[in-house]
């Protein structure tokens, strides 16, 4: 058994080539959200994860063990709702109105330039569906935003723009 208890955001400070070529582990949202957790990896190796809590893993973050191997983690397709504005009538103002109003009731939300993805919730589907939202029922690997004041490690990083947050600290 590997016990991971380290996590590079995104593999920071490794070689890209070699995070790609190592063995990785797919894994719902609800996992990645965990700090201690145990799955098997792509090549049949049982990982035990034991992380500071409150730590958040990320699809393309690198787990590091206590033999010095790392496992990648890859976000792994599950089942969301993926909301759009309507084609007829709707308008990317709609879009951004349905994520204030899911914030304000602190759903998990996956922002994306055109769409917003959380986890299935029929009431919420009919909710959005009275603003004349599209609600779609399908897979997907799901990257919800972090808080405003926790996770300053997906600022940027979901998105590949690697920026640092200007309030952020090391």
């Amino acid at each position: 058994m590997l016990i991971a208890n380290r996590c590079l955001p995104q593999g920071q400070g490794l070689a890209a080539s070699l995070i790609k070529r190592s063995a990785h582990l797919t894994l719902d949202w609800d996992t990645r959200q965990k700090s201690r957790f145990e799955s098997v990896d792509s090549q049949g190796r049982v990982v035990a994860v034991f992380l500071p809590r409150g730590t958040v893993v990320r699809g393309g973050d690198v787990l590091l063990t206590q033999c010095n191997q790392w496992v990648r983690v890859e976000a792994a397709a599950q089942r969301v709702f993926r909301i759009t504005a309507c084609a007829t009538h709707g308008s990317a103002f709609d879009l951004m109105r349905a994520a204030y109003h899911l914030g304000n009731r602190h759903v998990p939300i996956e922002l994306q330039p055109d769409a917003l993805q959380i986890e299935p919730d029929h009431v919420l589907a009919e909710l959005l569906r009275s603003w004349h939202m599209t609600v779609t029922d399908t897979c997907a690997p799901f990257e919800p935003e972090g808080g405003a004041y926790g996770d300053s490690a997906m600022l940027g990083h979901a998105h590949g723009h690697g920026h640092a947050h200007p309030h952020a600290h090391p």
